[in-house]
């Protein structure tokens, strides 16, 4: 689930909390994040923080329940409403930050991971694949090279990479990026709230194409998919038939 708790007046530390599962989502933990964010501004806070408890960020959704619609609909409430809070959002990274964990991340304004941090998108092993709306938003934070390289060639990349690369901003812990939120919080609001949307409209599509929804769909719907999943399941190398 998600653990909410306050730093300081000003910061919400929202931790994805299911240890057991390397902190994989599922549909009651992706409500009860978007629900916790769209709380963040009601309560007057300035700033939030996601994390994940150890001993991961978040592995990936879970695989038993990700092909339903009702899952893809709570993964995308939870990406909109960190990518359209009206407060700064920062991501502290410690561990895999995989698939559901690479686009949480990508949705944060700010990104702080230690050096044991991992992200990518392995939906290329899994015979799956991510929407539009992802892409655009991979594609705006992390760069074409990096995007291209996660969803193509499903290359997952580590913080020192993606620190060079600009798309982490810091290199450290949680305590790091507490220490971040308290310096973010102190900021005018109404000016980080206005370049945020400012930013976030230069950045993204707003509604993804009939096409490509309808390859995504098909995609999910493959014999591929169904054998990547039970591959990753039965740890076994997945056998795909371009099916």
């Amino acid at each position: 689930m998600v653990r909410i708790e306050t730093h300081g007046d000003a910061v919400l530390l929202l931790t994805i909390d299911r240890p057991e599962r390397r902190n994989a989502v599922d549909v009651a933990t992706l409500t009860a994040l978007a629900a916790g964010v769209r709380g963040a501004s009601d309560e007057g806070r300035r700033v939030v923080v996601l994390t994940g408890a150890p001993p991961a960020f978040c592995a990936g959704a879970d695989l038993t329940g990700a092909e339903s619609e009702e899952f893809q609909t709570a993964l995308q409430s939870a990406l909109r409403a960190l990518a359209d809070c009206p407060l700064p959002v920062i991501a502290a990274v410690d561990g895999p930050a995989l698939g559901a964990g690479t686009q949480l991340v990508s949705v944060c304004d700010l990104r702080v991971a230690t050096q044991r941090s991992t992200f990518g998108i392995p939906a290329a092993r899994l015979g799956l694949a991510v929407d539009q709306w992802t892409v655009d938003r991979m594609t705006a934070e992390f760069g074409v090279g990096v995007a291209r390289a996660m969803l193509i060639a499903a290359e997952v990349f580590d913080a020192g990479r993606l620190h060079a690369a600009g798309s982490v901003h810091r290199v450290g812990g949680l305590d790091v990026a507490l220490e971040w939120a308290d310096h973010v919080a102190g900021l005018a609001p109404l000016t980080m709230a206005a370049h945020k949307t400012m930013l976030t409209e230069a950045a993204r599509r707003l509604d993804a194409s009939a096409v490509t929804e309808s390859l995504r769909r098909a995609v999910w719907a493959s014999a591929d998919a169904h054998e990547g999943r039970a591959a990753f399941l039965e740890k076994r190398p997945a056998r795909f038939s371009g099916r």
